[in-house]
């Protein structure tokens, strides 16, 4: 289809939607700026109300990785937006079509296909993301079926575009685009499923993240353009930022809130306030809850420590997250997206467990709401496999060691192990809470009849058995002069296997410790 005509298209569905009214007459931004002032008199009202002050003191008081959060290992949340519909290069879209030159410049692609952005801007963009296949139902069941055990939205990503029903902004899901309560929907099939609900932003940037072109929208004077592109003041930016998440707690009781990493853009107080108000209500509603921020915005003691595509290289005494993609590129649909391999995805996620750490796996559904059949494929796997061998994962904590083999993570942090493939000879250890189950997950078929677990000295085996789960045949074992614990592999062709991908040995009933030499 030639741009011109693409161009005719959009253009026509924008106009049977939008009033011939402009921007300046349908708006007031007075309604918006009172219910932000509103807002912040409620938080400061939860604030005083304790038992948690806004100072970093009393806040470190809270409990940063409960134990719902260190049992459930695994999440699954969603980048979906506005910035679904060009469906080009990733979520940064909105900003990368401001760009007219650069690597990350979309700006040629969208003259081609759109215009200019003077012509046809991101706001543009909004009543075309109708979201008519979106069922809250049914993403829940997909959820709970690929075994998570926390789910939710990117509540607002940096193009300040709120996908719930807002009172302090004209740009959300509940009155325009899909017109619907994306967030309130999805928050009530989720927890109907039993899982844990999770909200993330990344709204801390906007403000400095669309580009400033004089002559287009970015830059636009008009009250409501404004409030999508965040040409404001620092100090209204601050406040907008703190009554989002204000609001936010108080619709929806999020379970756990998750940060992006340009949380140094917010003024300090607004932090405070907003995790008083937080944990403040959390007591009330007798639950406990998680932030998690990334490159130790807020200290330790107070939130989780998130890796975006990463994750640390050793065992660590603290519970830390991993926020990661079913995809290889774009965390949003494109629609060139390549997505991992189910292997991929799960030896990534058990190496994480075995490290002391969760995984907080993003898809990327489609614009009409619709989630493309090869990442359900992937989640469906993961489930199945979850559903057998779950034992190793949910509920469990990290043994002596995390693991042992040829294949390491030379430095921890975020955007590393992309490129990391596993083998059948690396192994990785978890153990039951009250430590009498040892579980051996190997990535692979072992490639011989004996399978040794160099990293464990076997203290004493009286009444311990070793079984492979989801076979039920007994599996034979041994002690060698090491005193290392030598398991007899079972001939099973593929098609006998009882999984795919990763396989578990339960030692049971053995006492073990770190074999000396192999620490």
């Amino acid at each position: 289809m030639k741009s011109s005509t693409y161009k005719t298209i959009v253009l026509m569905a924008i106009f049977s939607v939008l009033p011939a009214a402009s921007f300046a007459k349908e708006y007031d931004r007075k309604a918006n700026e009172q219910a932000i002032e509103k807002v912040l008199k409620k938080m400061d009202q939860g604030v005083k109300q304790g038992p948690y002050e806004a100072d970093w003191e009393s806040l470190k008081k809270h409990d940063e990785a409960p134990e719902w959060f260190r049992d459930a290992k695994f999440g699954i949340y969603f980048h979906w937006g506005v910035y679904s519909v060009p469906a080009y290069g990733n979520e940064w879209y909105p900003r990368n079509m401001h760009l007219k030159e650069g690597r990350r410049s979309c700006y040629k692609h969208h003259v081609e296909n759109y215009g200019e952005p003077n012509e046809f801007g991101y706001h543009d963009f909004v009543p075309i993301f109708k979201a008519e296949h979106f069922n809250a139902e049914e993403w829940a069941e997909l959820f709970k079926k690929a075994g998570a055990k926390y789910a939710g939205p990117v509540c607002e990503h940096h193009d300040g575009y709120s996908m719930w029903d807002s009172e302090l902004t004209p740009w959300n899901a509940a009155d325009t685009g899909p017109k619907r309560d994306i967030t309130g929907e999805m928050e009530k099939a989720i927890r109907e499923r039993g899982m844990k609900f999770v909200t993330t932003f990344h709204h801390e940037r906007t403000r400095n993240w669309y580009p400033r072109v004089e002559g287009w929208p970015t830059t636009s004077n008009d009250p409501k353009l404004q409030m999508l592109y965040m040409n404001v003041p620092e100090e209204f930016f601050n406040q907008i930022f703190q009554s989002k998440l204000g609001e936010v707690i108080d619709k929806y009781q999020p379970d756990l809130i998750w940060f992006d990493g340009q949380m140094v853009q917010i003024k300090e107080p607004y932090h405070l306030r907003f995790l008083a108000y937080y944990f403040n209500n959390a007591k009330k509603w007798g639950r406990d809850v998680v932030v998690t921020t990334k490159k130790k915005q807020y200290p330790h003691e107070i939130s989780v420590q998130d890796f975006e595509k990463g994750r640390m290289n050793e065992l660590t005494d603290y519970c830390w997250l991993t926020d990661d993609t079913i995809s290889m590129g774009s965390w949003c649909y494109t629609k060139d997206l390549k997505i991992k391999s189910t292997s991929k995805v799960l030896h990534d996620f058990i190496d994480i467990v075995s490290k002391n750490g969760c995984l907080l796996l993003n898809i990327s559904p489609k614009a009409d709401g619709t989630i493309p059949d090869n990442q359900r494929k992937v989640l469906l796997e993961i489930g199945k496999w979850l559903d057998l061998n779950g034992q190793a994962i949910y509920n469990t904590r990290p043994w002596l060691a995390f693991g042992e083999g040829p294949t390491r993570l030379k430095k921890g942090g975020g955007f590393v192990g992309r490129k990391i493939q596993y083998t059948p000879r690396d192994i990785r250890y978890t153990r039951s809470k009250d430590d009498k189950t040892l579980y051996a997950i190997v990535l692979g078929w072992p490639e011989s009849s004996e399978l040794t677990l160099n990293m464990v000295k076997v203290d004493n085996a009286k009444g311990a058995k070793v079984t492979l789960l989801g076979y039920d045949k007994s599996i034979d074992y041994n002690v060698n002069a090491a005193k290392q614990l030598v398991i007899t592999v079972p001939e099973l062709n593929e098609n006998q296997r009882p999984c795919k991908d990763a396989y578990v040995f339960k030692l049971s009933s053995f006492k073990t410790s770190l074999n000396p030499l192999n620490k």
